[in-house]
This record gives C-alpha cells, sequence and structure tokens, in this order.
C-alpha cells in the first residue's frame, strides 16, 4: 500500500492541532486538580463545645493535609492540630475541636504535594470566630436543701464535785449540847415569845378571881348578919 506524500503545510496542521489538544487537556486537568479555593473554613458550636471546620470540594480527590493555628498579633500563637483531608464533588469536611473565643482569628494552612506551592497555601482571608461564644449547659439550680439546726455543744463539766445523791439526802448529825432542852410548854414561847392561848387563859383566870371575890363577900356578909342575931 503506497502512502501519498504529506505537503508541509498539511504536517504543520496536525502538529498545531496536536498542541492545541494538549494545552486543552492540561488546562482541563488543572482546573479537576487540587487547589486552595477548593478549601474553606468555618467556626460554630457542636452543642455547647466550639469546633473549627475546613471543607474540601477538590472533585478530583486528590490528599491534602490542613493545619489550623491560632493568631495573636499576626503570628502564630498555638497550633489547634492537624489532619488529612481527600476531597469530593460533594464536599468533605474535617472537624477540629476548639474552645474559640469571640472574635478570635484562625490561620488555616493546606498542603498537597505537586498541586500547591511548595510549602502549602492559606486559605484567605483568615477565619474570624463569631462575636458570640458557644452556650453553655445551663442546668436548673436545685433548690437549697435547709442544714440541720446546730447541736448545743454538751457542757462543760464543772471542777467542783456534784454531791451523790445520798449525800445530798442525809441531814447533817445533830450536835449534843449539855443545855437543858427547854420543857414542852415553852417551846411555843421560845419560838414566838408568847403562847398563842394566853388570852384565854387570863380570861378565865380574872373570871375566877371576880367569882372567888364575890364568894368571899357574900360569905363574910353572912357571917356578919348571923352574928348580928
Amino acid at each position: 500500500m503506497a502512502f501519498l506524500p504529506i505537503s508541509r503545510r498539511t504536517a504543520r496542521f496536525f502538529g498545531v492541532a496536536a498542541a492545541s489538544t494538549a494545552i486543552v487537556l492540561g488546562a482541563s486537568s488543572n482546573a479537576l486538580a487540587c487547589k486552595i479555593g477548593d478549601f474553606s473554613a468555618e467556626a460554630k458550636c457542636d452543642g455547647t463545645q466550639g469546633v473549627i471546620t475546613v471543607t474540601d470540594i477538590d472533585p478530583s480527590g486528590v490528599e491534602a493535609t490542613v493545619s489550623v493555628f491560632l493568631e495573636e498579633n499576626g503570628a502564630d500563637a498555638r497550633k489547634v492540630g492537624e489532619q488529612p483531608v481527600k476531597g469530593s464533588e460533594k464536599g468533605t469536611t474535617i472537624t477540629f475541636k476548639e474552645d474559640w473565643q469571640p472574635n478570635a482569628v484562625y490561620r488555616i494552612h493546606v498542603e498537597a504535594n505537586g498541586y500547591l506551592k511548595n510549602k502549602g497555601e492559606d486559605i484567605t482571608p483568615n477565619l474570624t470566630t463569631p462575636a458570640t461564644a458557644c452556650k453553655t449547659d445551663e442546668s436548673p439550680t436545685p433548690p437549697a436543701t435547709p442544714s440541720a439546726p446546730e447541736s448545743t455543744p454538751p457542757a462543760e463539766e464543772s471542777s467542783t464535785p456534784t454531791p451523790s445523791a445520798s449525800e445530798s439526802t442525809t441531814a447533817p448529825a445533830t450536835v449534843e449540847s449539855n443545855a437543858p432542852s427547854p420543857a414542852a410548854g415553852d417551846s411555843n414561847l421560845a419560838e414566838t415569845g408568847a403562847n398563842s392561848n394566853t388570852g384565854l387563859i387570863a380570861g378565865i383566870a380574872i373570871a375566877l378571881v371576880a367569882v372567888g371575890g364575890g364568894a368571899v363577900f357574900f360569905g363574910l356578909r353572912r357571917r356578919g348578919a348571923s352574928s348580928t342575931r
């Protein structure tokens, strides 16, 4: 089979077409490759826990490494963490637990060998957290339990011994005296200075004296009358 000779003009045409095809394919592959624009970051709350999420929407699924840094005065103050991620057309999200404060600034750094710059690139602009922190778990405070009344401490024992029951009920022994005891009838006079029956006795005595005097008077008078006879 004989081949027709190709003119120089035709060869040039095919060369230009092949180069154009290569350029188009290269641009398409670069458009599908991992780039910093495929990454986004967000600070939010997972219940009461603050988190920072990074989402990769690279459809080519190139593996990348994401690092998160807390910024202070334009410099890295603390590294929060580092995680690998493989993007997808629907987006792949990774989560960093971070108790972030309101209006804090974080730098998100991404590295993907052969696709991003040699030392990786940062998501721009830096991530700034919301002005309101995550709410704490505010559980109702149980009512205060009334405290038990304080017990009165036992009284301190006195240093003076307390007499026993037998000692306190026993009367002291009577000391015998040589002085004569007062008569029974004089007991009231000794105690009160006069007998409670003194007035009655005196009245009876006066009546007896009056009766006796009258008897004597009538007796003498009768004797004188009989003598005059």
